[in-house]
């Protein structure tokens, strides 16, 4: 059984080196589909993560009016019972007041000494949502609390927000298409491999070998091919991307967006375009055998 297992192995490291002209061809497919879906990732994921740092910023401020200070209590029992919070701050007035002049330069703070007794702003709670998604019904919802008025950003969050989901998804479909791409690509490199080596396949089915046995060989040839496929595209991830994050410095556009660290994602990406591009040869492969035995059979 092992001896067999390394046979094939063999068989199929053989095939990739007699047919090094298709393989190399097929290997340059499955590079190319990577190197495109290796892209999108890294738009998508920090895409991702920046959503989520949109979301996180974004928060839902609730004013509570004059008349229901004594209430504060109620308000937040009656937030907190609002199922997709995450989390509720709550700030007095008093507190409001030195967060707004605390803006201002030191100069410029000497102006609303005066109001500090006569205070004007309001008691107020900042709400987090654990989904950017629900934001708008969230805010809906405390905004139907008696004593309170909602501010949270209006259409331009929500927007942005949406527009960021867009990309992920969008990106996800292109990843999917792309590796259809790829397996068809493959498949047809493979099935070329295995015409040109029709004899050797005939004379295996007339001593008695199992369609498994014969399939096997061309399995780990596909393996193989979208392997090698792999290693360029991970090169350029790793390197690339490092080189990247470096030049800004993490930063996307603004500090309030970063970059994801490098480490460990470029090593998470770099497995993952290394078992795509296994996946890829291994199911190309597997579709051109079948299909070539399945047409010899029915010949026969």
């Amino acid at each position: 059984m092992v001896n067999r297992f390394f046979r094939h192995i063999k068989e199929g490291f053989f095939g990739v080196v007699r047919h090094g002209g298709m393989s190399v061809s097929s290997s340059s497919a499955v590079s190319i589909t990577l190197i495109i879906i290796s892209i999108f990732a890294l738009v998508t994921l920090n895409m991702e993560n920046i959503t989520n740092q949109i979301e996180g910023s974004v928060k839902i401020s609730v004013i509570v009016d004059y008349d229901y200070e004594d209430s504060i209590d109620e308000i937040e029992s009656q937030i907190s019972e609002i199922s997709g919070i995450e989390n509720i701050e709550y700030f007095s007035k008093e507190e409001e007041f030195d967060k707004y002049v605390s803006s201002f330069d030191e100069d410029e703070q000497a102006i609303f000494a005066p109001y500090k007794d006569d205070n004007p702003m309001h008691d107020a709670f900042y709400v987090e949502v654990t989904d950017g998604d629900q934001l708008v019904l969230i805010a809906n919802q405390i905004d139907q609390i008696e004593g309170t008025s909602v501010e949270y950003g209006g259409d331009a969050a929500t927007n942005l927000i949406a527009m960021m989901n867009n990309i992920r998804f969008g990106g996800l479909i292109l990843a999917i298409a792309l590796s259809l791409l790829a397996i068809y690509l493959v498949s047809n490199t493979i099935r070329i491999t295995i015409f040109a080596r029709a004899n050797e396949i005939w004379i295996m089915r007339n001593v008695g070998a199992r369609n498994g046995y014969i399939r096997s060989p061309f399995l780990v040839e596909g393996i193989v091919i979208g392997a090698l496929g792999s290693i360029i595209p991970i090169l350029l991830t790793v390197f690339g991307y490092i080189y990247l994050y470096d030049l800004l410095d993490g930063i996307f556009l603004t500090e309030v967006f970063t970059l994801l660290p490098p480490h460990p994602f470029v090593l998470q990406l770099s497995l993952g375009l290394l078992g795509l591009g296994v996946i890829v040869g291994l199911i190309g492969s597997y579709i051109s055998v079948t299909k070539y035995l399945r047409w010899k059979r029915w010949r026969n």
